[in-house]
């Protein structure tokens, strides 16, 4: 899985986005500001005299060209984008005329007037020594040598809610401007990636619906979204490893189906052969062939409920129906008990029997009864495939926590091809030892002794021996707490 780090987090990076965002946002919205402030109260253009003087002029030039002209329409298209306001009023004429009517002081007009009718505009405020001062800077429109009209610009700013009211629209305009440029940024830098990540886990969700466990989502990004994607694809390769494993235990299942059949098929054969013949009332059978006939029967009864016990015995070790006792064994009991079992089969044969426990091994931590089974499979198979005066050697020894016991034989050892076979179910060994001719077992023994040693955590594993003849090698848990007590 993917480390997470903690500003590639989706959450992160929407917040740290939204802050950076409102943060740029603020400052060109305060930039924009200053700039609208300056040019409407900081007077860094021109004064409200020149001002004045200017639009004079100008009106006066445009009333001259064009006698029906649209002033107030002219000052709004060429003073518009300026905040100073101005009033311009024209003799016989009572419209009242501006670029920003909205911002102009109370009673400018009326002073204008008051001028254009050859008055002086009332005084605007007393200074501290007495002497008066006008609000306005005043221009008179002169045409012909005549005064036609006159501009008033404020000698003052507008108030401050004037300016608020100016700039509104414009720093709306740009806000919202800004707030979507944004959105766009972030949409396109966060969100982007994790919408194209987020499509690839939702196409491997459906593929995985539709049955394709191969499946596998992007993990990249480091986020919520890799980590969502990792435990998807974690998902995935569980349920394909899932499917595998039903797929081969049905395969298995079958195989195991077709085993039983055929192994239990042979004895049930021959004693219905047996029987039949015996039941056959023209069949004249002297007494010596009757016994003979019914010892053979007896012998495949036998053997077929010898299959049927390993079956069922194999069926619930590797079902996990059978209680695994927990207890000391000594290997020396083991091999005592092994030598005893396998004494007249040894004799009869020739075969020599040698045990060898190596100084310090422990004890076997697990159920003596199933350890002891498993090692007399183990012994008769090799004493089975030993030759006439052959040996077989049983040693332990011990291997970090575990104890390891080794079987080996001087037999004509298991032919390459099918060691990876020999613990698979109703393997024949006769088949994997060139030249036996040994009757062979159920083919159940070995497979049997795996699953006794796994039930107990340990491993089984089997291999020829450089100088000839098989070696099986049982990996068993040691009580290493506990030092063995040989006598």
């Amino acid at each position: 899985m993917p480390e997470r780090v903690w500003y590639r987090s989706l959450y992160w990076r929407i917040a740290l986005g939204y802050i950076a965002l409102l943060a740029v946002v603020l400052v060109l919205q305060m930039g924009l500001v200053l700039q609208l402030s300056n040019r409407m109260w900081g007077r860094a253009v021109r004064t409200p005299a020149q001002l004045a003087d200017i639009v004079a002029q100008d009106v006066a030039e445009q009333l001259r060209e064009t006698v029906d002209v649209d002033l107030q329409t002219y000052l709004h298209k060429h003073y518009g984008t300026g905040y100073q306001p101005f009033a311009v009023t024209l003799a016989g004429d009572p419209t009242n005329f501006s670029n920003h009517p909205t911002a102009l002081p109370l009673n400018l007009f009326r002073d204008a007037r008051h001028r254009l009718a050859g008055g002086d505009p009332e005084l605007g405020r007393v200074g501290p020594r007495g002497q008066h001062f006008h609000l306005a800077e005043y221009a008179d429109i002169i045409m012909d040598g005549r005064r036609v009209g006159v501009v008033a610009v404020p000698r003052d700013p507008p108030p401050l809610t004037v300016g608020i009211r100016e700039m509104a629209p414009t720093l709306a305009v740009v806000g919202i401007g800004m707030l979507g440029a944004g959105a766009a940024v972030m949409a396109l830098l966060i969100f982007g990636p994790a919408r194209r990540r987020l499509r690839s886990l939702e196409d491997a969700a459906r593929a995985l619906g539709d049955g394709h466990t191969e499946v596998h989502a992007n993990e990249a990004g480091g986020d919520e979204v890799s980590a969502l994607s990792a435990t998807f694809n974690r998902m995935a390769a569980d349920l394909q490893a899932r499917t595998a494993a039903l797929v081969e235990a049905d395969r298995a299942r079958r195989q195991l189906l077709a085993d039983v059949s055929h192994e239990l098929m042979t004895p049930l054969s021959a004693i219905r052969g047996y029987v039949e013949t015996l039941a056959m009332p023209e069949v004249s059978l002297d007494e010596e062939t009757r016994m003979r006939y019914l010892d053979v029967a007896r012998e495949e009864t036998y053997k077929l409920e010898s299959i049927i016990g390993d079956l069922l015995d194999l069926a619930r070790l590797e079902g996990g129906g059978d209680t695994i006792e927990d207890e000391d064994v000594l290997v020396d009991d083991l091999f005592r008990r092994v030598a005893d079992r396998h004494r007249p089969a040894l004799a009869d044969r020739g075969i020599s029997l040698t045990t060898t426990a190596a100084a310090g091994t422990p004890l076997i931590r697990g159920d003596a009864a199933r350890i002891e089974q498993a090692l007399q499979n183990v012994a008769a198979n090799a004493i089975r495939h030993t030759p006439q005066g052959g040996t077989v050697a049983l040693h332990a020894h011990p291997d970090g926590d575990r104890v390891v016991i080794t079987v080996s034989d001087t037999g004509p050892g298991i032919a390459p091809e099918h060691l990876p076979h020999i613990f698979d179910r109703f393997y024949k060994a006769d088949s994997s030892r060139a030249g036996t001719r040994v009757r062979s077992g159920s083919g159940l023994g070995l497979s049997i002794v795996r699953a006794i040693v796994h039930r107990h955590g340990g491993e089984v594993s089997a291999a020829n021996r450089p100088t000839g003849g098989a070696e099986f090698t049982l990996k068993l848990p040691a009580d290493t707490l506990r030092k063995a007590d040989v006598h």
